[in-house]
């Protein structure tokens, strides 16, 4: 009765919880507009709903699988999921840590203690024989089997505090494993989209090697028959070897992106040769993509969302260190069979039990627990820091992906102009040379001028899609 008299106000002071309460950092609630929602381009925006799976829209199977062996098989995913689970376990040992403690045990215990009487007899303490040194009347010999328990009672919240602190840091390893999904899933898009595109540049650049070879050809005949000049040959020879020598970087790049795309997915290079063995055309995002606000973005980004909650858990820290400065109750207790003599361990009525209640405070620590709290306070400081710098950092890569996806959608709307140009003088060339007023070295040099106009498409398709993947990134897109 008197230990239950004991606990009442002892659960009532549990109630209380040292430390700060955290209520998120301000930015997060209130951020302002940034240049980057202001002077976006108007082509870049769209107000369709985000797709998570943002590859989707490309309409391109084999990229839909690549990114799902990706996202199952990448080891730098793997390395994130690992260290989730981690942060799952901890939680778990932070809330078994709040609970009390019980061990099945056996005891033994000798007492010797001169001047006191114990009340036991040579008989009961096994005389000489069982009571070690000492006479019969100061000196106890106990035997226990049973169990054993203990509790501290949380008195300040520290306990409390630090199944905050591991919660916290198990969502933030939960937005990096989101963050490291949504960096993955980016990488892939665009390590694919160069890949297409040199597939593609070396087609076109092998056929224009072609054309240029028969221009050589021409020229040669012609100053054979002495209508050009050794300097007219050379000029073209020179190109020929000029659109030769080019191909050789584009293959070793296209084999260097085949290469990228095995490690993304999680295989050793030259695994996808097979399957990525046949050109196709590089997948090209839709005309708009949704943009949404500050305060959306800040909600989306992974990495946003681990900073903040490491933000969480360093507050939570600080009431740790704090409760630490305070007095601490715990109760320790023995419940079993045992008595005095050995025997006594397998009578059912020799019930023994001890309760043993427990006060420490550390007052005289020469200033630890103080130092522990500041430097909870610091992490904080540096946490919330950290926080502010990522959020910045977020709002720059939104800026600066929306800016060039922007110029990139202008940018590849001025080249499919030169190429239907190139187009055109092309079909006007080649009914000159059919009616009889040209020559085929102008129709040659038409269609290699544009072979380079659709080498140069190829190309700035391949950044608009690479831009895209990387717009996605910014935005945050790619997880649930």
């Amino acid at each position: 009765m008197r230990i239950l008299l004991l606990l009442i106000p002892l659960a009532s002071l549990g109630a209380c919880t040292m430390g700060p309460d955290y209520a998120g950092p301000a930015s997060a609630r209130a951020p302002q507009p940034s240049a980057s929602f202001v002077r976006a381009s108007p082509e870049a925006r769209s107000d369709e709903p985000a797709v998570a799976a943002w590859w989707t829209v490309f309409g391109d199977p084999v990229l839909d699988g690549l990114q799902q062996r990706a996202l199952a098989a990448n080891p730098n995913v793997a390395i994130a999921q690992a260290s989730l689970r981690q942060a799952r376990s901890a939680l778990r040992l932070e809330k078994a840590n709040s609970a009390p403690n019980a061990n099945l045990q056996a005891i033994y215990a000798h007492a010797s203690l001169p001047g006191v009487d114990l009340g036991t007899s040579d008989e009961s303490s096994g005389g000489s024989g069982q009571g070690g040194s000492g006479s019969g009347s100061d000196a106890l010999n106990f035997y226990n089997l049973g169990f054993d328990a203990s509790w501290e009672v949380d008195l300040w919240g520290g306990r409390r505090r630090s199944v905050e602190a591991a919660r916290a840091q198990l969502e933030a390893a939960e937005a990096s494993v989101a963050d490291a999904q949504v960096s993955l899933t980016a990488e892939v898009g665009q390590a694919y989209a160069n890949f297409r595109d040199r597939q593609q540049r070396i087609r076109l650049a092998q056929e224009a090697v072609a054309r240029q070879g028969d221009l050589v050809a021409l020229v040669r005949q012609r100053r054979e028959r002495g209508a050009a000049s050794d300097l007219d040959v050379e000029q073209q020879a020179d190109q020929l070897e000029q659109l030769e020598a080019a191909l050789l970087p584009l293959q070793a790049e296209r084999d260097a992106y085949l290469n990228a795309l095995a490690v993304l997915v999680g295989e050793v290079p030259g695994s996808l040769d097979q399957l990525l063995a046949t050109p196709a055309a590089i997948p090209l995002p839709p005309a708009g993509t949704s943009i949404g606000d500050p305060a959306s973005l800040l909600r989306r980004r992974p990495d946003v969302r681990a900073a903040e909650r490491q933000y969480a858990a360093a507050t939570a820290k600080i009431g740790v260190a704090e409760a630490a400065r305070f007095p601490s109750v715990s109760f320790a207790g023995v419940l079993g069979i045992g008595g005095t003599k050995p025997g006594d361990v397998v009578d059912i009525d020799k019930l023994a039990t001890i309760a043993l209640p427990r006060l420490s405070w550390n007052i005289l620590d020469f200033g630890r627990n103080a130092a522990r709290v500041e430097q909870a306070k610091g992490g904080q400081d540096e946490a919330a820091a950290r926080y502010r710098g990522v959020v910045l950092k977020a709002l720059q890569d939104s800026e600066d992906a929306l800016s060039r996806y922007g110029a990139r959608l202008r940018a590849s709307a001025s080249v499919r102009r030169s190429l239907a140009s190139a187009r055109r003088v092309e079909a006007l060339s080649r009914q000159r040379f059919e009616a009889g007023t040209g020559t085929k070295i102008q129709l040659l040099q038409s269609e290699r001028t544009r072979l380079s106009a659709e080498q140069s498409l190829s190309q700035a398709d391949a950044a608009l899609a690479a831009d895209y993947a990387g717009l996605q990134k910014a935005l945050g897109l790619g997880w649930r």
